[in-house]
């Protein structure tokens, strides 16, 4: 029987919840997680199947002090796994877990991750969205030859691409967005 296996997922930026909750149910079958490395691979171990609770946290200030960053979460049982793509990822044993323990105790901490993530990762991707892509759609648009046809394809393409990933991260800041400031 095989003791290991790697599965690729891809969880859009503003969907960790939906990665924690992936790795929950592969603790809950006995896959325990091990590490996400690569482009989106998950590496996991057979394990007795238990109710484990994972929890990500997106830091990427946490590396420059991560002693003091991984002993606050372990302090209150966390336990640490890795660093990937700016989350820190925790798990503990769901028997060991308040019904409202979570990472965030409340919501303008998670709002202040989501900005966090909003600043790391959508800020650089604008930056090349306005600088690069918008200006060889234009540059490219006013040139006829069939390198330039080409060129203006591949950056429609580029554009509707990054369009889709803005919009993808934006939609559901805004409903947390909006949800938390209903209260």
């Amino acid at each position: 029987m095989k003791n290991r296996k790697t599965e690729f997922r891809f969880f859009p930026i503003p969907e960790w919840k939906k990665e924690e909750k992936y790795l929950r149910e592969q603790h809950k079958n006995g896959w325990q997680f091990v590490s996400v490395s690569g482009f989106c691979l998950y590496h996991f171990k057979k394990c007795e199947p238990k109710d484990i609770i994972y929890q990500l946290d997106y830091n990427p200030d946490s590396i420059s002090q991560k002693d003091e960053y991984v002993q606050i979460f372990n302090d209150c049982g966390w336990e640490y796994l890795q660093n990937y793509a700016g989350y820190s990822y925790f798990r503990k044993a769901a028997s060991d877990i308040d019904k409202t323990e979570e990472i965030f105790c409340d919501d303008v901490s998670r709002l202040d991750m989501m900005k966090r993530v909003f600043a790391g990762r959508m800020i650089p991707l604008l930056v090349v969205f306005f600088s690069i892509i918008i200006p060889q759609i234009i540059m490219q648009s006013q040139v006829n030859t069939p390198i330039n046809r080409g060129l203006l394809v591949f950056f429609c393409v580029m554009f509707l691409l990054y369009l889709a990933l803005f919009i993808s991260f934006a939609i559901p800041f805004w409903k947390y967005y909006k949800a938390i400031h209903k209260k």
